[in-house]
């Protein structure tokens, strides 16, 4: 009995023995690591290096061979990477033992003053095993620039474009304070950094391309420029007053301007200025029972474009609101969406569309105007000389020489190519459709004398 029970106890210890000594080829084979974004966080103000390091590790009681492990970019990554020792963009056939771990050595060259890099200097290193591809992402910054941190604006402020603006967790700007920010500035905003407003936010652009001032996400490689929702916006809060932005350009936010509340002092809480908000991915502009005048603007391809809602004051003259479905954000909703109230406030409502274009294609949409009607508090809409595809016209609202789903002709849409130009081709019928009143268009053009065109551009 006893030579029979240690017979099983060798037996028992040989199995465990080349159980460790074999190799698991299941494709259910646990491998992790000790990250799954490796971030340089360095600023480079001068040509430099950093080195950092993570660990993979074989979780499993047998042991794994690694098909490889490789830097996506190859040699002409700015990544370098070192396993074990060995310094190679890729190295394969590594055995890892059972429960044991490998060191990966990542190191990043930056030039910043390499102007044609993005903010951030993306590459990943892919580890493949028994069919299976674990990445781990590597993130640096690439350009010099004033790197802010949750800044907090607590006294007036002016920004200059001598450098980008690069906001890392957000941007605050304090009651009875004003952040200015002057033409040719560019601020990039991180995944998760707002800018919050509280005070008075202040932009200066100019009609020249390069002078505007651009907000945007901070990924600035492909495809990640084009990805909505690449930063959270700008938050006008219920302190905040005389807001205006001249010449800005706004794109690829979750929400790109969000408004609560009405200015405390009787003025618009947000004036635009030939302002262009484009590929936000849930709404471009969203305003909560508070006042937007809009003049020359540009306002497109968002999960919802404009959304007016719980009452407040408009004023939008001459602004192109367009959208057309796109792998990225598709048209389910209205173009303009605009009520009296939230379905739980309700406050009085007045808004004044002169001279625009509101149109959709791509989607379900039949009507791209939406308004909505509560008994509860006042409601007094106007469109007046306005292109809008429509099947049914709200009986709520008042209308004045509009045109009725006649496509607008923009000069050239390509959706696959993400490529949007919103000027009027010469057979639009929105050319010479519009009143007087407003002397140029969103490109600084002189418009015409008593018939103008709708929309933001003017056709030359």
């Amino acid at each position: 009995m006893k030579k029979a029970l240690g017979f099983c106890l060798l037996a028992f210890v040989l199995l465990t023995a080349c159980s460790k000594n074999s190799f698991i080829t299941s494709p259910d084979a646990k491998l992790s690591t000790s990250v799954d974004t490796l971030k340089f966080d360095t600023v480079f103000t001068t040509v430099g290096s950093v080195t950092k390091l993570f660990k993979v590790f074989n979780d499993n009681n047998q042991k794994l061979r690694l098909n490889s492990i490789a830097l996506a970019g190859g040699t002409a990554s700015p990544f370098k990477i070192n396993i074990n020792g060995t310094a190679a963009t890729q190295v394969n056939n590594i055995e890892l033992e059972a429960n044991d771990s490998l060191y990966v050595f990542v190191q990043v060259n930056i030039n910043p003053e390499t102007g044609n890099l993005p903010f951030v200097v993306s590459d990943s290193i892919e580890i493949n095993y028994n069919g299976n591809t674990r990445k781990v992402q590597l993130q640096a910054w690439g350009q010099n620039a004033h790197f802010m941190r949750d800044r907090e604006v607590a006294s007036n402020e002016t920004w200059n474009n001598d450098l980008p603006y690069v906001i890392l967790g957000y941007l605050y700007v304090h009651p009875q304070t004003q952040l200015t920010i002057n033409k040719g500035t560019r601020v990039y905003f991180h995944a998760d950094a707002p800018a919050i407003i509280d005070g008075t936010l202040q932009v200066n652009g100019d009609v020249d391309t390069a002078d505007r001032v651009y907000f945007q996400g901070d990924r600035l490689d492909e495809p990640y420029n084009i990805y909505p929702a690449a930063w959270p916006g700008i938050y006008f809060r219920s302190s905040s007053i005389n807001n205006r932005i001249t010449y800005g350009v706004v794109n690829n936010a979750h929400q790109a301007l969000a408004l609560e509340g009405p200015a405390t002092n009787g003025n618009p809480k947000l004036v635009l200025q030939q302002t262009v908000v484009h590929n936000a991915y849930d709404a471009g502009i969203l305003a909560v029972n508070s006042s937007v005048q809009a003049v020359n603007s540009l306002i497109t391809n968002s999960g919802r474009n404009i959304v007016l809602s719980a009452g407040g004051n408009y004023q939008f003259t001459h602004c192109t609101v367009a959208s057309y479905g796109n792998n990225f954000v598709q048209h389910n909703n209205p173009v303009l969406q605009l009520s009296n109230s939230d379905g739980v406030n309700h406050a009085a409502l007045q808004a004044v569309f002169t001279n625009c274009i509101f149109w959709g294609e791509g989607g379900v949409m039949e009507n791209e105007v939406l308004a909505t009607k509560n008994n509860a508090a006042a409601f007094n809409v106007q469109f007046n000389n306005v292109l809008w595809k429509m099947k049914t016209v709200p009986a709520e609202v008042s209308t004045t020489g509009n045109i009725i789903t006649q496509k607008p002709e923009f000069d050239s849409i390509n959706t696959s190519r993400q490529f949007y130009n919103f000027r009027l081709k010469n057979i639009s019928p929105a050319i010479g459709s519009g009143s007087a009143g407003t002397i140029i268009d969103l490109d600084g053009k002189t418009r015409g004398g008593l018939q103008t065109d709708l929309g933001c551009f003017e056709k030359q």
